[in-house]
């Protein structure tokens, strides 16, 4: 196992790796219920649902960490799933099944691009300023995300007729409400194992946070093994009769601009943290690992999920001290193992995941002094990235108004010449999609 991964020449352990898996895991698992949740919308089966999520995030994971050999978890993705039940579905009249056939269609083009190197040149385009902001929006991204999902911070916003606002956006929740002092628990905890520097803080900080939940009585036990529910009703169930129709070429396009830049960003955040990019700023086994997510997505439609992506919750992790394709197999383990173990896992509440969620969003804006904030041309599309992720809840719209607005700087300073073919291709690509959306 030791060769396998190289886990002396990366500075871990087989203790560090299995520990960050489990932690990585933890911080994932919330998808086994909300993706369900979200799918179940169109008419599909919840039960299955929980089947295909678990199996989709083990088969990808499984690819990024025995084949990439990195430390990074994959499952269906958040905002690609509501895309696939209230855009395709309920929004445009399709059927379910025809939206599993646009995943397949996404998957299989996916893992072309990967094997032509075409994914991976996409990530060698982006500057070095940008790739440093990505890690840094992300970081807040996920803070914001951990303090969501405990009630710290809530969304302010009341529709007044058709659609105006109050002018509030976000506002501070309650928190002396159970979720706030299940996380500030954790938070607690967490931080200070960290100042011990003990290995495990994060994953002792969720577990510390569940123990309050169940003394808050927020965290309820129930039976603690299941059979793992039936696929039948949702696996194999693809409908090829209205492929060639534009509504599926627009389709088709939103998926892969907005899974190629999740998943871009997410690699180039994650790799940052753990130190793993290249003198030149580049990802190790890239092609592996934009493979993984290709696999991952064609598998999954085929069980009956939406696309599968890289999870930046896997920075929790990193930051465990997880470096190798170790914690990746760790967590796909975790996820099969949840089939039969769906209970136990769902005890843990949101609130108790959120405290790893803030520090990692903590860790991650280190790579903020790498940016070069002396250059305009290279400041203010760094600036619009880091801000842009949070405030659209979307690594992908962060990354498209960066790099739109990196190109369109460069252009008219004269500075032209910095920018990379890939690069003007990728700028005309994000306004057809601002056309098309």
């Amino acid at each position: 196992m030791r060769d396998i991964f190289r886990l002396h020449e990366n500075g871990t352990t087989v203790k560090k790796e299995l520990l960050a898996g489990l932690t990585t895991f933890s911080t994932m698992a919330y998808i086994l219920a909300v993706n369900p949740m979200i799918l179940s919308k169109t008419g599909m089966d919840f039960n299955a649902l929980i089947t295909a999520t678990a199996l989709a995030a083990a088969i990808g994971t499984l690819v990024m960490g025995l084949y990439a050999k990195l430390p990074i978890g994959l499952a269906p993705g958040m905002g690609l799933n509501a895309f696939f039940a209230y855009t395709i579905v309920l929004g445009m009249g399709y059927s379910w099944q025809f939206a599993l056939t646009a995943v397949f269609l996404e998957g299989i083009i996916f893992i072309f691009l990967s094997l032509f190197h075409i994914r991976e040149a996409i990530i060698n385009s982006i500057p070095e300023n940008l790739k440093h902001a990505i890690s840094v929006g992300i970081g807040l991204l996920i803070a914001l995300i951990g303090m969501a999902n405990a009630g710290i911070i809530e969304t302010g916003m009341r529709h007044v007729g058709n659609d105006k606002l109050d002018g509030v956006i976000l506002k501070i929740g309650d928190i002396t409400s159970a979720g706030p002092l299940i996380a500030l628990t954790g938070l607690i905890v967490s931080a200070v194992l960290m100042y011990r520097k003990v290995n495990a803080a994060l994953l002792i900080g969720i577990l510390a946070a569940t123990l309050a939940g169940m003394l808050l009585g927020v965290t309820t036990t129930n039976e603690i093994i299941s059979l793992p529910p039936s696929l039948a009703p949702i696996a194999f169930k693809l409908e090829f009769s209205k492929v060639f129709t534009m509504d599926m070429v627009v389709i088709l396009f939103t998926l892969l601009m907005v899974n190629l830049f999740d998943t871009v960003g997410t690699l180039i955040g994650l790799c940052s943290k753990a130190g793993l990019l290249d003198s030149r700023g580049r990802i190790p086994r890239a092609k592996q690992a934009l493979f993984a997510d290709a696999v991952g997505t064609t598998a999954g439609a085929l069980l009956g999920t939406s696309v599968v992506t890289a999870y930046v919750e896997s920075a929790s992790g990193i930051a465990s001290g997880g470096r190798t394709g170790l914690t990746a197999v760790t967590v796909a383990g975790m996820f099969l193992l949840s089939l039969f173990f769906a209970p136990l896992f769902a005890m843990i509440p949101p609130a108790a995941t959120a405290p790893a969620l803030i520090i990692v969003g903590m860790l991650m804006m280190s790579a903020v002094v790498k940016i070069n904030f002396e250059d305009p041309t290279e400041a203010i599309p760094a600036f619009l990235a880091i801000v842009m992720m949070p405030y659209t809840y979307s690594i992908a719209e962060g990354i498209v108004f960066g790099m739109l607005s990196y190109v369109l700087l460069k252009v008219f300073t004269g500075k032209y010449r910095e920018i990379s073919p890939v690069m003007y291709v990728l700028a005309v690509l994000f306004v057809l999609s601002f056309l098309l959306h």
